[in-house]
């Protein structure tokens, strides 16, 4: 199984970026995807989730601004963050959860992260 999460950098407040997590080894399309990142000295927060059937769900500091989506064809998801906050800063990773998890807690595989730096 593998999780490789690609699109983070460097970016003034105010831009965007795109991050992807290519996937492997496991039923893609039977998982709930979800984006976490974890801040410097701080403890993993949810960012959005989304569920087999497209159902989406974001954090509340993110709503409106970041959007998720999972191409099934090509074992993929995604995460497009617009308006970046410096506060939007961490370390990004994607997680599959199998069926009998919470998605928005629990998960079954994970990546290695991605970081996003976002600067006033």
């Amino acid at each position: 199984v593998r999780l490789a999460e690609s699109g983070g950098g460097s970016v003034q407040s105010g831009e965007s970026l795109r991050l992807s997590c290519v996937t492997s080894g496991y039923n893609f399309g039977a998982y709930c995807m979800a984006w976490f990142r974890q801040a410097p000295g701080k403890g993993p927060d949810m960012v959005a989730t989304i569920e087999v059937n497209g159902a989406a769900a974001y954090a509340d500091a993110v709503k409106g601004r970041f959007t998720v989506s999972r191409d099934n064809d090509k074992n993929t998801l995604y995460l497009q963050m617009n308006t970046l906050k410096p506060e939007d800063t961490g370390d990004y990773y994607c997680t599959a959860a199998h069926p009998l998890l919470s998605c928005q807690k629990d998960y079954t595989y994970r990546g290695q992260g991605t970081q996003v730096t976002v600067s006033s």
